[in-house]
């Protein structure tokens, strides 16, 4: 398996942030969905979220940059020197035969030096086959594209899994884009009765038509006419939580906010609700012959008012 920071393409002092940014940012791109039938970007998404796995959890990525780990999470023991290596070498002297002092008797010493490199080797192999020790599964990563609404108001998402299996996502009230969300148990198996890794999900929230987000307060622009800016009056208004009764105050004009209360994001840890506000937005709709008979014999009672005043002047232009 190729080396986690080069498959991310960070280096090896990189912060957690850049390792998630990393992550993300080559999740997208080589993602499933949109290559599909690709088995070259696949194979590299998977790389990416093996890669991400290891690094984003600080134990593990510890272990790697100690060598105590490989790149694919398993223990790593040092070569250690058969005992033909060690009697070639200055050492096997003492038990060479012929040797000076010991004649053709094995050194006790170099008996269980023997011995411990034969197990030491025994060891190293079973690490290697997986045997040594029990190891928990790896992470997986997956990503949901979660609606507008289900943020707000808080709901419980289905995620298809690649081997058509399923999982349940519950989505907090107050969750934003990007944020990832950890199922715990529910990644890869352990080996030798070890725990499972996690799925980490990360989510992408769609945008509304309508509503805007600020915080924990929402923000919705109403259509209202004339007269219902005029001369006041209850509206429908559609919230999160279901449609409700908006009283418009006498002589509104278009761009006044009025609140709702508690019609925001839903309550969640120790935040509170959040807010709808409503901004007010004057529609003509189709002009028939009475209102335009009545405005041409109109004069308004407060002479000198200017809709445009304040705006700047440009000089030199021409006039339309």
């Amino acid at each position: 398996m190729a080396d986690p920071y080069e498959t991310l393409g960070v280096s090896k002092t990189a912060t957690a942030d850049e390792i998630r940014t990393a992550y993300r940012k080559a999740a997208k791109r080589y993602h499933p969905d949109l290559h599909p039938g690709d088995a070259a970007a696949e194979n590299h998404f998977k790389a990416v979220n093996a890669a991400n796995g290891l690094l984003s959890d600080s134990e593990r990525r510890g272990q790697f940059d100690r060598g105590e780990i490989d790149a694919e999470g398993a223990p790593v023991i040092p070569d250690r020197p058969y005992y033909r290596d060690y009697a070639a070498g200055s050492g096997g002297a003492r038990y060479a035969p012929g040797a000076a002092g010991t004649g053709d008797t094995m050194d006790p010493e170099a008996f269980g030096d023997i011995f411990g490199s034969f197990f030491r080797d025994q060891a190293r192999d079973q690490a290697r086959r997986g045997q040594a020790r029990p190891r928990r599964g790896r992470d997986r990563q997956y990503r949901l594209d979660v609606a507008f609404v289900a943020t707000v108001t808080g709901a419980t998402e289905r995620l298809t899994l690649p081997d058509g299996a399923t999982l349940d996502v519950r989505i907090p009230p107050g969750l934003e884009d990007g944020q990832v969300l950890r199922l715990r148990g529910k990644g890869e198996a352990g080996a030798q009765g070890a725990p499972a890794g996690d799925a980490l999900i990360s989510v992408s929230v769609l945008p509304h038509p309508f509503y805007r987000r600020q915080g924990a307060d929402l923000e919705l622009d109403l259509p209202v006419t004339v007269a219902e800016a005029v001369l006041g009056g209850k509206v429908p208004v559609p919230t999160p939580q279901g449609t409700v009764s908006l009283t418009i105050p006498a002589r509104s004009d278009t761009g006044a906010r009025l609140r709702l209360r508690g019609r925001g994001v839903a309550a969640h840890g120790s935040q509170g609700a959040g807010d709808l506000f409503v901004v007010l937005k004057l529609v003509t709709g189709p002009v028939d012959a009475a209102l335009e008979e009545f405005l041409r014999g109109w004069a308004p009672g407060h002479t000198g008012y200017d809709p445009r005043a304040g705006m700047p002047v440009v000089t030199g232009g021409d006039e339309g």
